[in-house]
């Protein structure tokens, strides 16, 4: 009875380290862009027709989705995306491509993007597509939003979505994707690994 309590004991560490193990491999696959397809974004833009063909082998763009009526989320991540490029080298930074894409077309003009990316700096770019266009690429890079109404307000309605930032090269390679966070040491340690590559 003993040694069959010692091998169940056994068992149920096995399958826990098993189900630990595999989750740590998912965290990793999302964390590092695979499993995403990713692929060509072209969008109409704040600096005229965006593509990520349009970047140069040893740049990456950062592309990240959210939209200007956002509260907090997106103009801490914004902060932040600035905050990293001020950090890096200043030929790393030149090598690195600020995009911002609405999910909130129906309100975010170019003209409204270009206002408020221009608040975090000259290299920002904002993207606005269709709502298909944008479907096609959220399928892509694993986005989620969904309008969320408000009664009584304003605003009318807000945005939940996915906040995390992609770094993609001009073949629409997912090289990394970097979680939220209110401190830029993470996008810094991503970029600089990156495109320290050759």
């Amino acid at each position: 009875m003993k040694r069959h309590s010692i091998w169940m004991g056994l068992g149920v560490v096995l399958l826990v380290a098993v189900a630990i193990g595999a989750w740590a491999f998912q965290q990793y696959r999302t964390s590092s862009g695979d499993g995403l397809e990713g692929g060509e974004v072209a969008l109409p833009s704040t600096q005229g027709d965006f593509s990520l063909a349009q970047l140069e082998d040893d740049q990456l763009a950062v592309l990240f989705f959210g939209y200007t009526y956002c509260p907090d989320v997106c103009p801490m991540t914004m902060a932040v995306m600035r905050q990293a490029l001020q950090r890096l080298d200043e030929d790393v930074a030149e090598r690195v491509m600020p995009v911002m894409i609405t999910v909130d077309p129906e309100r975010d003009t170019l003209e409204r993007l270009e206002e408020y990316v221009g608040y975090f700096g000259e290299s920002f770019i904002g993207a606005r597509g269709s709502q298909e266009q944008l479907e096609d690429i959220a399928d892509r890079y694993g986005i989620f939003w969904r309008k969320v109404e408000m009664d009584n307000s304003e605003m009318e309605y807000t945005v939940d979505h996915s906040s995390s930032l992609y770094l993609v090269d001009r073949e629409g390679r997912i090289r990394q994707r970097v979680l939220y966070s209110p401190n830029p040491h993470s996008l810094v340690v991503a970029l600089e690994s990156e495109l320290g590559r050759r």
